[in-house]
């Protein structure tokens, strides 16, 4: 179980995070929504131990986070990798073992296994000795998301996945949330689509700087919830939202 308890996190004096609670079960996939400058990047390095705490306890299965990160993969936001970096597939899913064999060592047979079996979940096996700069940006994320599986981590961050993929992708990811899940990890999902795909969800965090709610989609997704969230939104419509048909970018523009 993921404990978080009255986290806060600012920089030079403004507030990103504002005393922050949550637990995360096993063997569950939550979204965490909000808009931009919600915290909700800010709260992913706080849970790797990234950014200091001006406040609060961050504990995985009852010890500190950040004294089990063998344990925790993180997928970051396509626009924060380099792409151009000369490395293959094969060898970018392969990083993810590093922390299991240690820096110039030798892979096992069991990595190359992992890797392996990996990257032909999210079918990218075919490309394995492909330069990642060659990619298309679906493909591009699921070999982040391969390497996220080779890790083995009981707990899994994935901060936009979704941004900007084709619809392949996208049935991809959520099926390997599937397995994920039945295999009894802890998944915490960083999106901004409001519509259908919720469902796909087990758990929804809604996040402001504080955490404005949390619970099934039909108790989250509330009109009171949605203007307090998304402030710019307040009191522009006397009608009820329909919250199918609204995206993260409906709201804020």
């Amino acid at each position: 179980m993921l404990e978080v308890c009255n986290l806060s996190v600012s920089y030079r004096h403004t507030t990103a995070i504002n005393r922050l609670s949550f637990t995360l079960q096993s063997g569950q996939v939550t979204g965490l929504l909000g808009p931009n400058g919600a915290g909700k990047s800010t709260l992913f390095k706080a849970l790797l131990g990234l950014v200091p705490l001006d406040e609060g306890i961050v504990k995985w299965a009852g010890k500190p986070v950040t004294e089990q990160l063998n344990k925790v993969a993180y997928v970051p936001q396509r626009s924060q990798i380099d792409w151009d970096y000369p490395v293959t597939v094969k060898r970018a899913v392969m990083m993810g073992r590093v922390a299991a064999t240690g820096w110039f060592r030798q892979h096992n047979r069991r990595s190359q296994e992992l890797v392996r079996h990996a990257l032909k979940q999210v079918g990218m096996w075919q490309y394995r000795q492909r330069q990642i700069r060659e990619l298309s940006g679906g493909q591009q994320q699921r070999v982040f998301l391969a390497r996220a599986i080779a890790q083995e981590a009981d707990l899994l961050l994935f901060d936009e996945p979704f941004n900007n993929v084709d619809r392949q992708t996208e049935e991809i990811i959520f099926e390997l949330f599937a397995e994920l899940k039945a295999q009894q990890k802890t998944l915490l999902v960083i999106s901004h689509d409001l519509s259908e795909t919720l469902e796909n969800y087990d758990r929804l965090l809604l996040l402001n700087k504080k955490l404005i709610a949390s619970g099934s989609k039909a108790e989250v997704l509330t009109n009171e919830n949605i203007n307090q969230a998304y402030d710019r939104y307040c009191n522009l419509t006397p009608q009820p939202l329909t919250i199918n048909r609204f995206t993260h970018a409906d709201l804020v523009n």
